[in-house]
């Protein structure tokens, strides 16, 4: 029987910590300065035999404004407050009991229907006073723990199974037989509470990336149907890649929220740092990357430097225009970042560009139906023999230039690989073709195949049988047996 364990406390107190301990992987962003996490993050976790759902919450400021960005925040913990199964109540052992624990703590009196009270940080005597001071919480016995150092996991496995929510041997059994709820995605508003390690292994993986306040919380919140993620007028409020699952239209989809990318000389922050190489890990294990654009703002150089970090890294890119419903002239609009986008990545050729708006959810149905094209031409394989008769045509058309008189044989071409597609040409003399004639070898691949916008690997390599030892000064194999007689 899974259950659902919603974190909660202060800033600072180490909820992250320990949520990376539970799940087993560093996923959420750690650092000395509180208030690092703003957005829910949740995650399948393990604690010795017992399996459940872990969810990462803000911390709480007990004097937010409503409408502020911690108001909101703090409107965010509240809802984990609410589906969770239990919350664990988390203290700075070392800091003692302050006013905003004592407030939290009644907060969690009405709301919550089970509270696990822990005292982190408590690894050395300078924790004993604080966690004393715990007991005046009302909320129990507190459990003595360092999420840093693992210290005390196996007390809060003994009082999770002693809440009757978790039953060790039921996991096992269910890990055995692999049951038919690990087979079929999540459905409804309960599905990202209820992540499935086999469902998302075989989800296609969308990374949302773009410059700062473009809108991809927003849009990511309207694929939802639900504000799950943090949004606002601020710029930079999305720090960790936080991922949400769902059945998208009858595809199971995992995306990534990422934060906002500046240029790297504007990035001075230690956490922007951060939050920047959590979106470049999410660009990197994405299928497909969907680029955000503000309309307002056009195609500007960050915007191409991500589109060419993608296609470095061998993703299916799809370029979005968000906040459509606020342009004005909108098919000249559209013809304008058309021409930028092929007149600044000739290497994303025949890009997909899909304007959309996050706030009224236009073209939701021109985005989907555009990842799943850019999934399938990134995954397409080319049979061999078509290979080769293309390119003999294509040589026939244009052939390779002769340096030095002597002319370049393009013999075989095969593809070895897809995600992103790779092909291999065998011919003679491979170093001496120029990058000209390669890149008319790709364009002319992407066009006659119908690969717009995807990725493409193109190796040229030298016949296997050319002499190995030719331009070498040392004598040959036959030769030197001879000498050495």
């Amino acid at each position: 029987m899974s259950f659902t364990l919603a974190l909660i406390g202060r800033p600072n107190v180490g909820k992250s910590t320990l949520f990376n301990r539970l799940v087993g992987r560093r996923l959420a962003l750690v650092h000395d300065q509180p208030g690092i996490t703003r957005d829910l993050r949740i995650e399948a976790a393990r604690l010795g035999g017992l399996g459940f759902t872990v969810i990462d919450t803000a911390g709480l400021e007990d004097r937010a404004p409503s409408d502020s960005l911690e108001g909101r925040m703090r409107q965010l913990s509240e809802r984990a407050m609410d589906m969770a199964d239990i919350c664990l109540f988390m203290i700075d052992a070392r800091a003692g009991v302050v006013a905003g624990d004592r407030f939290f703590a009644q907060v969690l009196r009405r709301r919550a229907a089970r509270v696990v009270l822990v005292a982190n940080k408590a690894e050395s005597s300078a924790a004993d006073a604080g966690v004393l001071e715990a007991y005046s919480l009302g909320l129990g016995e507190p459990l003595r723990l360092s999420a840093e150092h693992g210290l005390g996991m196996e007390d809060l496995r003994a009082s999770l199974l002693a809440l009757g929510l978790g039953d060790e041997e039921r996991e096992r059994e269910g890990e055995a037989e692999g049951g038919a709820e690990n087979d079929a995605p999540p459905q409804g508003k309960e599905a990202d509470f209820a992540p499935s390690r086999d469902w998302r292994k075989s989800a296609l993986q969308v990374a949302v990336v773009g410059r700062p306040n473009a809108g991809k919380s927003t849009l990511v919140n309207r694929i939802l149907g639900e504000e799950r993620l943090l949004t606002g007028p601020e710029a930079g409020i999305t720090r960790d890649a936080i991922s949400v699952q769902l059945n998208w239209w009858g595809v199971p989809t995992r995306i990534f929220d990422t934060a906002g990318m500046r240029k790297r000389a504007r990035v001075q922050d230690a956490v922007e740092k951060l939050s920047v190489g959590d979106g470049l890990r999410a660009v990197r294990f994405a299928h497909v990357v969907v680029l955000v654009v503000d309309v307002a703002l056009g195609l500007e150089q960050q915007d191409l430097r991500l589109a060419d970090l993608a296609e470095r890294e061998g993703r299916a890119i799809v370029v979005v225009v968000n906040k459509w419903d606020s342009a004005r002239n909108k098919p000249a609009k559209r013809a304008a970042l058309q021409d930028a986008l092929t007149l600044h990545l000739p290497q994303l050729r025949g890009v997909s560009l899909i304007p959309v708006s996050g706030k009224t959810g236009y073209g939701l149905r021109d985005l989907h139906k555009a990842i799943r094209g850019a999934y399938r031409l990134w995954n397409q394989r080319t049979a061999t023999a078509t290979l080769n008769r293309w390119l003999a045509e294509s040589v026939h058309q244009h052939p390779p230039p002769a340096p030095q008189g002597r002319r370049i044989k393009l013999r075989y071409m095969a593809q070895v690989k897809t995600r992103p597609p790779a092909f291999v040409i065998m011919c003679s003399r491979p170093a001496l073709i120029p990058d000209s004639y390669r890149r008319y070898l790709v364009n002319k691949i992407r066009e006659d195949f119908a690969l717009p916008g995807v990725p493409l690997r193109l190796t040229l390599r030298g016949q296997a049988d050319d002499n190995p030892y030719r331009g070498c000064k040392k004598p040959a194999p036959s030769r030197l047996r001879k000498h050495l007689r």
